[in-house]
């Protein structure tokens, strides 16, 4: 069986396949790149129609990454999956707290999610930085009702938990309700493939 085994090749022709679903969809040529990595990572080119960008967030989210901002995120498969080495070529770090023990013991005592408790503990650090969201749409809710109760504004917000309680209510929720710019999708879909992903298109093109 013919294959494609070269991996710059395989990443050329999957990215123009995925041109082919967006064709019309008048994006800019920045938002192609954070559409088709995001329906790369998800190898679902449905998403197309669910992505949901605030017309200043990918210009904010470099600026933050260029300026060597942090990234802070719910948990460590979004970490993990952010292009860290690129990321550092800026200055900038990932950072996740949900297998912190002391973070545990505090969303056990305040009968919260882990996630949670994360979010707050990062609170006083997310002026201008960028945070991803991937799995967690209790950390996403925290993030919005910390940016209603404070003057704390992060520059971005990836937002994209996953699931079927409370997922697609976090997303509405931020598209409704954030001060700041976005990156989400609509519905049940996400996942920290999709945050990371995100993430990283606006390095590359950095």
């Amino acid at each position: 069986m013919n294959y494609i085994s070269d991996p710059q090749a395989i990443e050329t022709r999957s990215m123009e396949i995925i041109a082919a679903h967006l064709a019309g969809l008048k994006l800019t040529d920045q938002a192609v790149k954070v559409y088709s990595r995001i329906i790369h990572a998800a190898g679902d080119p449905d998403y197309a129609k669910i992505i949901s960008i605030h017309p200043d967030a990918i210009a904010a989210g470099m600026q933050a990454l260029k300026q060597g901002q942090s990234i802070y995120c719910d948990v460590e498969m979004v970490r993990t999956g952010i292009n860290k080495r690129r990321l550092a070529e800026f200055g900038g770090e990932a950072h996740c707290l949900i297998a912190d023990p002391g973070i545990a013991e505090q969303a056990k005592q305040a009968g919260i999610t882990r996630s949670m408790a994360a979010m707050r503990a990062f609170a006083g650090k997310l002026d201008g930085a960028v945070l991803a969201i991937g799995n967690a749409p209790t950390a996403l809710f925290e993030v919005i009702k910390i940016m209603q109760e404070s003057q704390l504004r992060p520059a971005l917000i990836v937002g994209v938990p996953v699931g079927f309680v409370g997922a697609a209510e976090s997303k509405e929720y931020l598209v409704r309700n954030s001060p700041v710019p976005y990156i989400t999708v609509h519905g049940n879909k996400g996942g920290s493939p999709i945050a990371a992903s995100a993430i990283n298109a606006m390095l590359y093109m950095l």
